[in-house]
């Protein structure tokens, strides 16, 4: 099954002016397009866990795999460059698709994502067992001029902003994952931003981490939280508020982001990208999450979210 895998992938792999030798031998070679630093993530996703394979088109798991990679790179404000693919296939395969079937429809999802990011799949390993499909991906990236986003420059002050809108991504948009890459690189390459991340466990719990590895507290103005209109929906079915689903739910996969106030009003009124930004917050010397009361007064706010 893997020679035959690594037939298809051979004549399927679209070619990468960076990749000097890829998939046949037993390591790639890219040649690094800067003397910049190298950003380098690893993510995985598991059938049952990150998804129900039965139940799901094997391209948008392929998809969702290589997508949440490249979200950490957007974190980072990082220029992907590749990705290296290790799968562990269900030995049965699933849905009428044997092992392979499954290998390269998922890898059919991936390389629509790889293509539209110029992301070269450089290699990986593939396997088999009588367990549930597991994807792990590691992706290269590379830094601009401008260095790394990180967690850890906030500063009490600074407002915090947001892409797009959140909650709800149970009901498709954990699997359709569209990594902000295009986002980071051109919010950080014209603001000075003080911090970032992306939002993948959920608002509240992301937002005290960002808090903490920055040494400071967050309160958020929960009424201009941009609310997904997928969160609304759910919100219906369920005994959870739209708020609720926007604070908690993850898989969003938007950016938050820190700057000072001059910086982000400016943001605010460009809105230099395809998808909205809002000032959601501001980070404050007290640790921990807040919210505020009728007075203004801060609140402790639960960090809710999608804990490992």
């Amino acid at each position: 099954m893997e020679l035959e895998l690594v037939r298809w992938l051979t004549e399927n792999l679209p070619a990468h002016p960076l990749l000097r030798i890829g998939i046949g031998d037993d390591a790639a070679v890219l040649r690094w397009p800067t003397d910049g630093d190298l950003v380098v993530t690893t993510d995985g996703v598991t059938d049952e866990v990150d998804f129900i394979l039965s139940e799901t088109d094997p391209q948008l798991v392929g998809h969702k795999a290589l997508g949440v990679n490249l979200s950490d790179l957007a974190a980072m404000a990082a220029e992907p460059v590749a990705a290296v693919v290790s799968l562990v296939l269900p030995r049965k395969g699933c849905g009428g698709r044997d092992a392979k079937e499954l290998a390269i429809e998922l890898y059919r999802g991936m390389l629509q994502l790889a293509e539209q990011f110029n992301v070269a799949i450089a290699g990986g390993d593939t396997n088999s067992w009588d367990g549930p499909l597991a994807i792990s991906i590691t992706a290269f990236g590379q830094v601009t001029q401008r260095g790394p986003l990180m967690r850890s420059g906030a500063k009490p002050g600074d407002l915090l902003l947001v892409t797009g809108a959140l909650g709800g991504s149970i009901l498709g948009r954990h699997l359709r994952v569209e990594p902000r890459v295009r986002e980071a690189l051109l919010l950080n390459e014209r603001y000075e931003l003080s911090a970032g991340m992306d939002i993948s466990d959920g608002l509240a719990l992301d937002a005290s981490r960002l808090a903490a590895a920055s040494g400071c507290g967050v309160a958020l103005r929960l009424d201009q939280i941009p609310i997904s209109a997928d969160a609304v929906r759910l919100a219906a079915c369920d005994r959870a508020t739209p708020l609720e689903h926007a604070l908690g739910d993850g898989e969003d996969f938007e950016l938050l982001l820190t700057a000072s106030p001059e910086v982000a009003e400016q943001i605010i009124r460009e809105q230099p990208l395809g998808v909205p930004v809002t000032i959601i917050g501001e980070c404050v010397d007290q640790r921990g999450l807040w919210k505020y009361g009728d007075q203004r007064q801060l609140l402790p706010l639960d960090a809710s979210g999608y804990r490992h």
